[in-house]
């Protein structure tokens, strides 16, 4: 038989939209990394899904084995069930006899901490995407979209997104494409799984609504149980600085003061010199300030009032009450100069007075 009639049988095996594909080796446990099969031709071409263009990836820039390929994958899974290993950055869609499609993903750490089953319950087409709280707290940037950033070529979730909850509960785990293509393979997201945009699509049109998905271990084991990361640790509220030990001046102005026991520092809008601290700011009055050689400022003019009340001005006390003393002596004699003189008496005088009669 020629090579080319052992192709066209072996074609016949797989889905007719990847025909193309030979599959050359095989697994013997889901957790195997299998050997690279030969990817579709043209499967990362440029396209235009919903009116929204997809550019084209070069296949040469995206190693092989993170290509959309099928490979052998025994499983006693059902058609349609998905198996995700983390440690090896591969996405499994179970297509039944032992085959499944296998597309290159990216996880982040988180995602080897996430274990267990979920179930597709909703499906979108260039959804929606609302960064966290946490995220725009990083980014502050973002805030633009804290309300949602519209499907398009530069969302982070890309073409499709597909959403897992278990038991009921969504834990905010997905499955979606991404436009920075170059992650896969790689550790990225915060433990949702990345897609090339070209392979979720893909994806999204062979999965069904309800089907499985199985999260294998960090070690490629079937979960025995569902297991998540522990919540991040939640930020601590900067503590309020005692006021004791805080200066008022950071408040008003912002420059920094030092604790309580330590020289002081002039502000930045003070325009006098520092002094001593044996006379500095505490003091009451510019009156009591003893004048400092050499100091020329504007506040010290004040300071020859000081010799008023100290000891060289004692003596000139004293000869206060002398001045007025002087007039008082004199001032009942005044009138008596006015006065025109007594006449003569001519008798004898009684007491140093004339008798009268």
């Amino acid at each position: 038989m020629s090579s080319f009639a052992l192709r066209a049988l072996l074609a016949m095996t797989v889905t007719a939209g990847l025909s193309a594909c030979v599959p050359t080796t095989t697994t013997s446990t889901a957790s195997a990394v299998p050997d690279v099969s030969v990817p579709e031709e043209g499967i990362y071409l440029a396209t235009k899904d919903n009116g929204i263009n997809i550019p084209a990836i070069d296949p040469a820039k995206v190693p092989a084995q993170f290509q959309r390929q099928i490979v052998d994958f025994p499983s006693t899974e059902a058609p349609g069930t998905v198996i995700i290993n983390p440690a090896t950055k591969h996405l499994y869609f179970i297509t039944g006899n032992n085959k499944a499609i296998r597309y290159g993903i990216a996880v982040g750490a988180a995602g080897f901490q996430w274990s267990g089953q979920a179930l597709v319950t909703n499906r979108r087409q260039w959804p929606t995407w609302t960064p966290p709280k946490e995220m725009i707290e990083r980014k502050p940037e973002l805030s633009k979209w804290e309300k949602g950033q519209p499907g398009g070529p530069t969302n982070p979730l890309g073409s499709r997104a597909l959403y897992l909850t278990t038991n009921g509960v969504d834990y905010g785990y997905r499955i979606h494409g991404t436009p920075d293509w170059w992650s896969i393979g790689k550790n990225a997201s915060s433990g949702c799984i990345r897609m090339i945009n070209q392979d979720v699509i893909d994806l999204y049109n062979r999965v069904p609504d309800g089907a499985k998905v199985i999260v294998l271990t960090a070690s490629g084991q079937i979960p025995k149980g569902l297991s998540l990361p522990p919540p991040a640790p939640k930020k601590k509220k900067p503590e309020a600085k005692p006021e004791a030990a805080v200066a008022t001046t950071e408040d008003a102005d912002g420059t920094a003061t030092p604790a309580a026991g330590t020289a002081p520092v002039m502000g930045p809008m003070s325009t006098t010199p520092a002094v001593p601290s044996a006379i500095g700011p505490a003091l009451p009055t510019p009156a009591t300030v003893t004048p400092v050689p050499g100091m020329t400022t504007p506040s010290l003019p004040a300071a020859p009032a000081t010799p008023v009340v100290t000891a060289p001005l004692t003596p000139v006390a004293p000869a206060a009450p002398s001045t007025p003393a002087a007039p008082a002596a004199v001032t009942p004699a005044a009138p008596a100069a006015d006065t025109p003189p007594a006449p003569a008496c001519a008798v004898p005088l009684v007491n140093g007075a004339c008798p009268q009669g």
